[in-house]
């Protein structure tokens, strides 16, 4: 049975979205509400992902530009999943004295997570830029988003029902997800598209990959736009650390839900995150339709405007008097969030060669991860001493040198 690269690439992302959305729509129920993490684990979970992503990213992007970004990916699901499997597995013996204290655990899986990432971090969209062509790139990533952004909603109600079961059921199942699908790129998976670099007489691996490392470096110093990403990708990851860890901790211990409505904390989060997929979808759909999205300063100019949506939802999701108000935040947010990733991609993928372009996009990886390792802990600081709100609003905050860097960039353009 053949594969053509752009159907493996849907599944690819469908999988990977059904498997995410089952693992992290019911998470908070998970480390909140029955590990009992505080504000501050909550954002040291985070800075062990990230600061394993900072330590790895570089060398697993060279070695996808180096030998095989299909190598690469590989490994990087079955990593992933292990590190996903173990989280459910250790989970489930909550109550068990295991080796290490529960906290110790999560830290644990949030190393194979990491690791995992850097594998597929940058490999998965410089294989499919190289087998799909760079021509059509912001069209072929839209259409990936919206596949994404159904498997989701699939992902969200297994989740609540996993949840119900379990409140480690969702990472077991997730993690085996990732799994499959290894197995499945070692079936289907082809790479047509990419020429590794060629060998010098007597070189060693390290050598390679310090070349391609240093030829990654120069290109980033060449070009000015990606300098400006740099900086783009350094406080965004900043800021998503103290919103993405957060949010959920906000509704449950400041804001509260409904009592006139008798759900379960776990269904108004899968309701919550099937009504965040649904509007995205189509706000991805309008778009695609209204916009050019393979024409750069369109892409940047709307980079612009939703960022700076993005910085006022933020604002008014941590200021919000109730739980409607906030609600209404969670939604817009995901609906930026959705049409964002594909524009994003899409502008990366405009400014790099392909001879480097996993490791010039691990490198931006890895400035986000720095973002999110340095940023957090700070975040996580003014959530403990003052309240989740205050570092809500500093994760607001963060986004507002990135408005002048889009702004640069849409005048460079």
């Amino acid at each position: 049975m053949k594969m053509n690269a752009t159907k493996l690439y849907m599944l690819m992302r469908f999988t990977t979205a059904l498997a995410n959305s089952t693992m992290f729509t019911t998470y908070a129920i998970f480390y909140v509400a029955t590990l009992g993490l505080s504000p501050l684990e909550l954002l040291v979970v985070g800075t062990v992902l990230e600061l394993t992503v900072v330590l790895f990213e570089g060398v697993t992007g060279v070695v996808a530009d180096t030998y095989s970004r299909r190598l690469s990916m590989i490994i990087g699901m079955f990593v992933l999943g292990s590190g996903f499997v173990l989280q459910g597995v250790m989970g489930s013996l909550a109550g068990a004295p295991p080796l290490l204290p529960m906290f110790g655990w999560v830290l644990l899986a949030q190393v194979l997570f990491g690791v995992g990432h850097t594998f597929i971090s940058g490999a998965d969209t410089a294989w499919i830029a190289d087998e799909a062509g760079e021509e059509q790139l912001g069209s072929l990533f839209m259409r990936a988003k919206r596949v994404s952004l159904v498997a989701t909603m699939a992902g969200i109600g297994l989740s609540v029902y996993l949840s119900t079961q379990g409140a480690q059921l969702p990472y077991f199942v997730g993690g085996l997800m990732y799994m499959a699908l290894g197995l499945l790129l070692i079936l289907f998976m082809k790479e047509t598209g990419f020429m590794p670099r060629m060998r010098e007489a007597g070189s060693t691996a390290w050598q390679e990959m310090k070349t391609t490392w240093l030829t990654g470096v120069q290109v980033v110093r060449a070009q000015p736009i990606l300098l400006l990403i740099l900086i783009v990708t350094l406080f965004s990851g900043a800021s998503s650390e103290g919103y993405d860890r957060l949010r959920e901790a906000h509704l449950i211990r400041e804001i509260g839900f409904p009592a006139a409505i008798p759900l379960s904390m776990a269904v108004w989060f899968g309701v919550m995150a099937v009504a965040t997929a649904f509007l995205g979808l189509i706000g991805v759909k309008l778009t695609e339709k209204w916009l050019d999205i393979n024409n750069e300063r369109i892409v940047m100019t709307g980079m612009f405007m939703l960022t700076f949506l993005r910085l006022l939802a933020i604002l008014f999701f941590a200021l919000s008097p109730s739980f409607w108000w906030a609600l209404a935040a969670l939604l817009l947010i995901g609906v930026i969030e959705a049409i964002s990733s594909p524009l994003y991609d899409t502008w990366l993928n405009m400014n790099i060669p392909s001879n480097v372009r996993a490791t010039v996009l691990s490198m931006l990886s890895q400035s986000n991860a720095l973002g999110q390792t340095a940023g957090g802990p700070a975040v996580g600081w003014v959530g403990s001493r003052i309240s989740v709100r205050a570092s809500l609003i500093v994760a607001a905050v963060l986004l507002s040198p990135i408005l002048y860097v889009y702004g640069k960039a849409v005048r460079r353009s």
